[in-house]
């Protein structure tokens, strides 16, 4: 066929015979290395499921086997936005319980790479996304618009679009994802028979005439309702060029017999593939003298010209386009407002009228989900441009801030740099300091009194902020809707933290060094140009370093004073005073056996290590006894796990008794005595064993926090 234009035959190889000697010095020889070859492959490859699966996938029958499937199973009938909807649904979904709203589209959590490319966060972009496809898929209008992702760098919208093209092109390859198209057998220019296949993936039932296939279509529909199934919405158009072209001819062959032309029709499953340019297209800005509107629509093939006397001639265009190897899948374009406007012009014709003009071709139905990317800067300048308002209207803006939650922002970086973690290579809190800071440069500036902005973090990461509801958080947010579209990129950090594990060659990593790097990375940083803006991230840098700070201080002092038997006898003390007092009664002095009144010193050296004021004592000890009480009901022992603000209390003071035994000066100065450095040790030991830290970090850390405590910064909270 047309294939064959231009090339010779070139003679096959001779295969080399594998049983002649070789100088191979080890084995039997090359017959030694086919007999474990043979062997490997017999024990791990099926031939005839692999035959099998073959046939299914490249599966190629007549043009009524093809009716009669679509009969059976409409859904092979599915327009681009249904089969997208139906890939992505394939996956999974989780919901509510109550509600039955979906909460998770599956597919984002990427089963295709182990969770490589996973997209954490972001439900409401997901959610709009999916809304908007759907709204597609019932031919609501959205199936007539870009879908325009639109937010800063860094925020995925890149992966979202690759694991929607990645969901597409694994559907296509199960029963229920099945997609088929159509050829005419005919003969070439040199009389050889050949078939010509649409180079746009198009629908078969196109070629059936129109008063014919609408019959067959609702025939189809009442079938499927019957069966309980919901009708499918086709999408039909015109027959391509080059099909329309050979199915006239052989409409004149036959004296218009259209059911002679019909068995002509070949049909073959298709199955898409964005490596091979099969039903998932992608395009991006280039040079302008280097790229022209061919690219998208497909260009001339010159070769042809002599043989069908015309550059308009239907079978001279290639239609390798980027819309034309999409269609009835999807086509992604990176950078979207960057590209030239007579680009756009051929978008907009394919979005509204879901048509294509190629260059001296007739127009060409097509029908294809389009999305488009873009970044803030090329959006302001969309919006402020009149002629491009045919463009605005014609897409649907899906907004892509960045994450604004730390949970979901940790696990970004322990998606790369967990394994690190995990070997001791990344300290505790490191991952957490750097998302922390992240998060901080997105965050608007309270507008609420008595928040400040970190509390704001905690808020939106939610935890319980005293004096602030649900409510108040829902309507911090929507005074700030442009929150999550500033501030610095994930990317950033991680080529900060990338060049400081690369820099440490193995050795530990923890916030303190991440801090003055970070620093430096603002110092060189060419995108953040602005001095008042680089200043105050600094001094978020700062604000972390003391959240940091109050965690690893926190931390000594639970492993000073994390002795079980002391916090057991600790908190038995502190409950039976509570008793005593809540009822009236006297307590017994273990030593003395003297009645004696509740100790309310000691309940007041514990309480206000965790804020109870003098007037709220009383509510505290009535909910502790309470507590004790509901726990008995249920023929449970309260102990000081039980409840974690005592919890915290009994340890503040433990470790404000026991911390006094160690001086801290002097480890410091390292001149501790051997008494010292024994107690140190046990310390050492316990934040190594329940906090996760190596030995030179937890060295690092009691240092540190033995300088707080030198001279005398401490907080109580």
């Amino acid at each position: 066929g047309d294939e064959q234009l231009g090339q010779e035959r070139l003679p096959a190889s001779t295969p080399a015979n594998v049983d002649e000697p070789s100088n191979a010095s080890f084995g039997d020889g090359p017959s030694h290395f086919r007999k474990l070859g043979d062997q490997v492959l017999s024990e791990n490859f099926d031939r005839k499921e692999v035959e099998q699966k073959y046939q299914e996938m490249h599966w190629q029958g007549e043009f009524a086997e093809y009716v009669g499937m679509a009969m059976e199973n409409p859904a092979v009938l599915k327009t681009a936005h249904q089969r997208l909807y139906d890939a992505v649904m394939s996956f999974g979904v989780e919901r509510d319980e109550k509600t039955g709203d979906i909460t998770k589209f599956k597919i984002f959590d990427d089963p295709f790479n182990g969770g490589e490319d996973a997209v954490f966060g972001l439900d409401e972009v997901k959610r709009s996304l999916m809304n908007t496809i759907s709204a597609g898929a019932q031919k609501l209008g959205a199936e007539k618009r870009v879908l325009l992702l639109s937010g800063p760098v860094g925020t995925a919208k890149t992966t979202i679009t690759r694991l929607l093209k990645s969901a597409l092109e694994e559907y296509s390859k199960t029963p229920e994802g099945a997609l088929y198209t159509v050829g005419l057998r005919h003969k070439d220019h040199k009389g050889n028979d050949y078939i010509e296949w649409s180079k746009i993936n198009e629908e078969p039932l196109n070629f059936l005439p129109e008063q014919v296939r609408d019959k067959l279509v609702a025939q189809i529909n009442k079938a499927a309702i019957e069966r309980g199934e919901e009708p499918v919405k086709m999408k039909f158009g015109e027959r391509s060029p080059a099909l329309s072209h050979v199915y006239n001819e052989l409409m004149d062959k036959y004296d218009n017999d259209t059911s002679e032309v019909l068995k002509h029709l070949v049909v073959k499953r298709v199955i898409f593939s964005e490596k091979d340019r099969v039903g998932i297209g992608s395009f991006q800005p280039k040079d302008e003298k280097n790229q022209d509107s061919t690219e998208l629509t497909g260009d001339i093939n010159y070769r042809k010209i002599g043989i069908y006397g015309s550059d308009s001639h239907p079978l001279v265009h290639d239609l390798d386009g980027e819309f034309c190897v999409a269609n009835r899948g999807i086509l992604e374009f990176n950078e979207i407002l960057k590209l030239d406007v007579a680009f756009l012009y051929d978008v907009l014709t394919a979005t509204a009228e879901q048509k294509i003009k190629p260059k001296k071709s007739a127009q060409i139905d097509i029908d294809e989900v389009l999305v488009g990317s873009t970044n803030e800067p090329e959006l302001r300048r969309l919006k402020n441009n009149e002629l491009m308002e045919a463009f605005r209207d014609r897409t649907i803006k899906i907004d892509v801030p960045y994450n604004l939650k730390l949970d979901t922002e940790v696990k970004i970086y322990e998606k790369t740099y967990g394994e690190h973690e995990k070997a001791g290579r990344i300290a505790p809190h490191t991952l957490e300091s750097a998302a922390m800071w992240g998060i901080l440069t997105r965050l608007d500036d309270p507008t609420q009194h008595g928040i400040d902005v970190m509390q704001k973090l905690k808020l939106y990461n939610g935890t319980n902020i005293p004096g602030f509801t649900k409510q108040q958080m829902v309507e911090m947010q929507e005074e700030t809707e442009r929150e999550g579209h500033s501030g610095v990129s994930p990317r950033l950090i991680q080529n900060t933290l990338g060049s400081l594990l690369a820099r440490r060659g193995g050795k530990p990593v923890n916030p303190f060094m991440l801090f003055n790097e970070l620093r430096e990375s603002l110092a060189s940083d060419t995108v953040i140009s602005d001095k008042a803006q680089r200043k105050k991230y600094e001094d978020l840098i700062g604000l972390v370093e003391e959240e940091h700070e109050e965690t690893i201080k926190r931390e000594v002092q639970i492993a000073i004073s994390a002795d079980p038997e002391a916090l057991s006898t600790l908190c038995a003390n502190y409950i039976e005073n509570i008793k005593a007092y809540s009822q009236g009664e006297p307590v017994k002095n273990r030593y003395t056996g003297k009645d004696e009144e509740p100790n309310e010193q000691l309940m007041r050296s514990i309480e206000t290590k965790i804020g109870i004021t003098d007037n709220r004592k009383d509510d505290f000890r009535r909910e502790i006894m309470n507590y004790i009480g509901a726990l008995a009901v249920e023929g449970r022992t309260f102990d000081y796990e039980s409840n974690d603000r005592l919890k915290q209390a009994l340890e503040k003071k433990l470790f404000e008794d026991a911390k006094h035994t160690i001086n801290f000066r002097t480890y410091v100065a390292d001149i501790a005595s051997k008494e010292e450095q024994e107690k140190l040790e046990i310390v050492k030991s316990r934040l190594m064993k329940d906090f996760g830290y190596d030995e030179e970090t937890a060295v690092d850390i009691l240092a540190h926090v033995g300088s707080i405590f030198a001279r005398g910064d401490t907080r109580d909270e």
